[in-house]
């Protein structure tokens, strides 16, 4: 069985191809997505401008941005778990555990800066590694595997801060690293956004790890017939997945200046809605960096459009699920069209 062609890969779209027949349909299939993906955010942009005078002020532009940054984190890990086919539902809880810790190693402890912020990325990467090791080793389905690591996730990050708020008050530079401006008039935390964006596509397009990304999603086990360890690429697909959660989990505790063991519930599913928006199959194989961004913007303009219209919390979950729905069943269509 010659399974080699999975191998093959498309640094434009992010997407394997299968030969060169398929290349420009998937390169315009691709495109096509993230146009529409660009122009549901114009729509979006323009409405709710129409909608409300105070949407288009830069204190509120600013808040977009800033909330894009902490979904935008959570979507750029989560969509390489996506490509690959899986899931992960403990980004959300494994942002507040990750947010948990830098406080306990830079409050607490009273460890240097650099330390504790590094404390907090590798708590991400270990929990990315651990749901790696039950996927791929003990073969338990991602979204098992992962919705226990949420539960886990979430009750250590109450037990460990004692149900309690751990405020940086006196941490020098820590509120910076969200809310600096290195670029003057654009806070870090969008900035940290866009360097992890690049550094995203340059690992899914221009590496042997994006290329088994994709292999993987495309048909595990022909890529394993073709000598890929794939059990530990997942391993390692998921661990860069949990150290991207670590980062959005700095960034949330140095944006609100304290972390809060009690959020993080939800974001999960902003975030796997950013990504298939962008448009990445459910059902692996595919996915773009860019796609994600876009998708990530969408979300956050969404919710703040929704907010500056005084929309209650309760209708503004409706809207959120109505979008997941949607967004779902687009893919599934795109999926039927491929077939066909």
């Amino acid at each position: 069985m010659n399974a080699s062609p999975v191998l093959e890969g498309n640094p434009k779209t992010d997407q394997p191809v299968s030969g060169r027949s398929d290349n420009a349909l998937t390169f315009l299939r691709a495109k096509l997505q993230q146009s529409l993906a660009f122009g549901t955010l114009i729509v979006l942009v323009i409405f709710f401008s129409i909608a409300s005078e105070n949407f288009f002020q830069w204190s509120n532009i600013s808040s977009i941005l800033l909330a894009t940054a902490v979904i935008g984190i959570l979507a750029l890990g989560t969509t390489f778990v996506i490509i690959t086919g899986g899931i992960d539902l403990s980004i959300g809880t494994g942002m507040t555990l990750a947010a948990v810790m830098t406080g306990i190693f830079l409050v607490n402890m009273q460890l240097p800066l650099l330390v504790g912020v590094i404390g907090g990325l590798l708590t991400g990467a270990l929990m990315g590694f651990i749901n790696g090791v039950n996927i791929a080793i003990l073969k338990l389905p991602p979204f098992i595997a992962t919705l226990a690591m949420m539960m886990i996730a979430q009750g250590l990050a109450l037990v460990i801060s004692g149900v309690r708020p751990i405020y940086f008050s006196g941490v020098d530079g820590f509120k910076d690293i969200a809310l600096g401006t290195l670029i003057p008039g654009l806070p870090n935390a969008v900035l940290i956004l866009f360097i992890l964006a690049i550094v995203a596509y340059l690992l899914l397009s221009k590496t042997l790890f994006g290329r088994y990304t994709f292999a993987i999603g495309s048909n595990e086990e022909a890529t394993r017939l073709s000598g890929v360890n794939t059990r530990k690429w997942l391993i390692v697909v998921y661990t860069v997945a949990g150290l991207f959660t670590g980062f959005a989990g700095v960034v949330i505790a140095s944006r609100l200046d304290s972390a809060q063991p009690q959020i993080g519930m939800g974001y999960e599913l902003q975030a796997i809605a950013a990504v298939i928006i962008g448009g990445t199959s459910l059902l692996g194989g595919r996915g773009s960096i860019m796609g994600t961004v876009i998708g990530a913007l969408i979300m956050s303009v969404l919710i703040n459009g929704l907010r500056i219209m005084s929309i209650q919390t309760e209708w503004q979950n409706v809207v959120v699920g109505v979008v997941i729905l949607i967004a779902v069943f687009t893919d599934t269509l795109r999926q039927r069209r491929s077939a066909s």
